[in-house]
């Protein structure tokens, strides 16, 4: 693999560190080059070149609105044994402590940069363009519908069969007179993808598309690492709306069902719970 690396980034130099990384999807390492420190992230599996073609778009993407830190992208290299690597910027990061606040308020910024955009347009061009989409069928039949589908696959499981027959009637109250204009989401926004660097927080493994800003908020809940001035800082510039307690339930549901297809059943029960929760 060091051969091939030296080979597609053109250093002569490729020394570990000694740093390494990674979680539950891939591993990581990073070394000196001729140009400077770099992170690489390698998954041996043979979907791994789209995943990284996709985390590569996503940070690229966040990266181009000026908000909030991410690693800067080099490259993704096919490997001669199957699998890929990702190349990235090298950070020097500790875990999430005195930035939170900042966080908060440069998660809010990444969130409203679409908005701004559009209204700039909006502005320039005297005239009124609007998005023309429909965010709760999305997230109802791509996101939800999907995960449940998996669930009926490989468990068949008849309680949440019989719970989401119901509650995809209910789902579309959930948005009465909420506006949504579509924001660039990190996407799998948990404590263990966010740290910070000695200038500021910095986020990391993005699964990006566009989307309700609330549902950022789904996952970020769930798993701790965001304290109160996060969340403070976030909504002094988006205020939740009506009704944000039961969307982010409904957001937390399709992160539980994501769970409970990828790491099993320890996950059923609240996924299960949230489907209740939510036809009272």
């Amino acid at each position: 693999m060091e051969a091939k690396l030296k080979k597609e980034l053109g250093t002569a130099m490729l020394k570990s560190t000694g740093h390494s990384g990674g979680g539950c999807i891939s591993e990581g390492q990073s070394y000196d080059t001729d140009t400077g420190r770099v992170f690489v992230k390698i998954n041996h599996k043979s979907e791994a070149k789209q995943m990284f073609d996709g985390e590569m778009a996503s940070l690229e993407a966040i990266l181009k609105t000026d908000t909030i830190k991410v690693p800067k992208s080099v490259k993704v290299i096919e490997l001669d044994t199957g699998g890929c690597v990702f190349v990235m910027e090298h950070l020097d990061m500790r875990g999430l402590n005195k930035y939170s606040k900042h966080l908060g308020e440069q998660l809010a910024d990444l969130h409203l940069h679409n908005k701004r955009l559009m209204e700039t347009f909006e502005k320039e061009q005297q005239t009124r363009n609007e998005w023309q989409d429909d965010w709760v069928t999305f997230f109802s039949q791509q996101r939800l519908q999907h995960q449940l589908n998996m669930v009926e696959n490989s468990h068949g499981d008849r309680e949440a069969r019989e719970l989401w027959a119901k509650l995809q009637l209910k789902i579309p109250q959930f948005f009465t007179d909420v506006e949504i204009v579509p924001a660039l989401l990190h996407g799998d926004l948990w404590g263990g993808n966010v740290s910070e660097c000695t200038d500021g927080p910095v986020i990391f493994d993005p699964a990006s598309f566009y989307g309700h800003s609330e549902f950022e908020l789904g996952i970020a809940g769930m798993f701790g690492g965001f304290n109160r001035s996060f969340y403070s800082a976030y909504h002094e510039k988006i205020p939740k709306a009506p009704g944000f307690a039961e969307r982010n339930q409904l957001y937390q549901l399709y992160h539980y069902l994501n769970h409970w297809n990828h790491f099993g059943g320890g996950y059923r029960g609240s996924s299960i719970g949230i489907m209740k929760n939510l036809m009272k």
